[in-house]
């Protein structure tokens, strides 16, 4: 099987509790609501990480997560009364890192007109805009996204991003890194000056754990 990296979109209403997701090395980040899962009460902005089969309860106004899943073979909706699940970006891993791994989620928020140099990271990943706008820019093309567009970045091949210029910008990724990096930046700028330009955009960590092995 091929090793995958999956976003969805989960939106359950007030009360709806999930059926059996398979095991697998995942992040859900609570996007508007709250929910509780595997008893952990979470709301607006926070996230859970595990790699069992969560039981994932909406709260009283319901709930919208975004939920990346890591492991063998296509990611699943979520299945059960009062949800709807749809896949926002799916992508088969051909630039995983060697040996162990970890999985990082985290967050990166930049001031009106903030932008990232270019740059590359180690590891595959996929990044969701949660608010302000973004520019791709890679292998020869440029993509603007606006609130809940998704990407995948490979890791290895260099990236620019250049935040909107008129509001703050913010967006939720989870990478799949080598376990060496743990607690440790993953970027690398391709430029030498900008090694030491002052960066504008700034991260919060929700998750950096070890991982088991998927093959």
């Amino acid at each position: 099987m091929t090793a995958t990296l999956s976003l969805f979109e989960d939106t359950m209403r007030a009360g709806a509790v999930s059926a059996d997701l398979p095991p697998r090395a995942r992040m859900i980040f609570v996007v508007h609501g709250a929910a509780a899962i595997d008893g952990q009460r979470l709301a607006d902005g926070e996230a859970w990480h595990g790699e069992n089969t969560p039981r994932i309860e909406a709260g009283d106004a319901g709930v919208t997560c975004w939920r990346w899943d890591f492991g063998n073979g296509a990611g699943v909706p979520m299945q059960g009364g009062g949800i709807a699940s749809r896949e926002k970006l799916g992508v088969a891993l051909d630039t995983l890192p060697e040996g162990d791994r970890l999985l990082r989620g985290d967050s990166v928020a930049f001031p009106p007109g903030g932008c990232a140099y270019l740059h590359t990271h180690q590891g595959p990943g996929i990044r969701c805009l949660i608010e302000g706008g973004i520019r791709i820019d890679t292998d020869g093309h440029s993509t603007s996204y606006g609130p809940g567009g998704a990407w995948f970045e490979a890791g290895p091949h260099p990236v620019f991003a250049q935040a909107a210029a008129d509001r703050p910008s913010r967006f939720i990724r989870v990478m799949i890194l080598p376990r060496a990096l743990l607690g440790k930046s993953s970027i690398r700028y391709v430029n030498e000056a900008d090694r030491e330009r002052p960066k504008s955009q700034q991260y919060k960590v929700f998750v950096d754990a070890p991982i088991a092995p998927v093959f």
